[in-house]
């Protein structure tokens, strides 16, 4: 990845494997960089209907833009150099027939629109009234998974988490699948507040999850060096530039900023989920100063 560009990239995927793995999450399915041959490796083995999202551009390289809801067209299409391309793959989950599963749509979804923010950008108390006091949310684990995943994107400054997926089997008692990374390490130079924003309505992150970010904050070791050192053998290395690398170290300490913020405003054990010890805080709701 070696752009500041907000486009979907497959070494994204890439380096998102590395960096929740890091986190301690494990929650990505694995995946590796790869250089691929579009016309002998992908386009002989996709659904016929895919077939005529394949085209030739006028520079002659080899492109596809696939089916989906948003941005699948021709001018947001992939392209080879002119067949090859350089991107991820991943494992493939189980079909849903032996692991049922579904996805959720994230009470901190984008709109999607121009002209329209969705609720919780404009409502401070967006994750007190509406998320914390629904199921699953109001009890057990998923906000704080929740939680989770947003610092994960706001690390890699991916926008489009619209949904997360759940294994049904298990219910709020299992850990969130984070699918659908590829927005991810887009502009190295911005970090995207809105992103961390559910984390500063919510208040509330596990400790375990605290004491990683601080201890990539003071070292000896930040995520950087980190990432770097898990990503060099990738056959696709390097996968990610050094601005790129920095700016995980920048985001970790603005990440430690808000959670100093939330508790300034609130006691530490309605902050902090001692899931070290393995002893809860029974009080784990936020407090907030409501203005009169």
């Amino acid at each position: 990845m070696n752009s500041d560009e907000d486009e979907e990239d497959g070494n994204d995927h890439d380096a998102e494997i590395n960096k929740p793995s890091l986190l301690g999450f494990r929650r990505t399915p694995p995946c590796v960089g790869r250089k691929v041959n579009i016309s002998e490796e992908l386009y002989p083995l996709v659904e016929p209907d895919l077939h005529k999202t394949f085209f030739i551009s006028p520079a002659g390289n080899v492109c596809f833009h696939g089916q989906c809801t948003y941005y699948c067209d021709t001018s947001h299409a992939i392209c080879g150099d002119p067949h090859m391309l350089e991107g991820s793959l991943s494992i493939w989950l189980p079909p849903r027939n032996v692991l049922e599963r579904k996805p959720i749509r994230s009470p901190w979804r984008r709109s999607y629109n121009k002209r329209r923010k969705a609720a919780w950008e404009t409502d401070s108390f967006y994750c007190v009234n509406q998320v914390k006091t629904e199921p699953p949310y109001n009890h057990g684990r998923r906000i704080y998974d929740l939680m989770d995943l947003h610092i994960m994107d706001y690390l890699t400054g991916n926008m489009d988490r619209h949904h997360y997926d759940e294994v049904q089997t298990f219910g709020n008692d299992s850990a969130l699948i984070h699918l659908d990374n590829g927005r991810g390490f887009g502009k190295h130079s911005h970090d995207e507040f809105t992103i961390i924003l559910p984390l500063l309505q919510c208040c509330v992150i596990r400790l375990s999850t605290f004491n990683r970010l601080y201890s990539f904050h003071i070292g000896p070791k930040r995520l950087s060096d980190l990432m770097r050192e898990s990503m060099a053998k990738d056959p696709v290395a390097p996968v990610l530039i050094e601005p790129h690398l920095k700016a995980l170290d920048r985001r970790v300490a603005n990440i430690l900023e808000c959670v100093s913020s939330c508790i300034k405003v609130n006691e530490p054990a309605g902050v902090l989920l001692d899931d070290v010890l393995d002893f809860p805080f029974y009080r784990n709701m936020t407090i907030k100063i409501v203005p009169d």
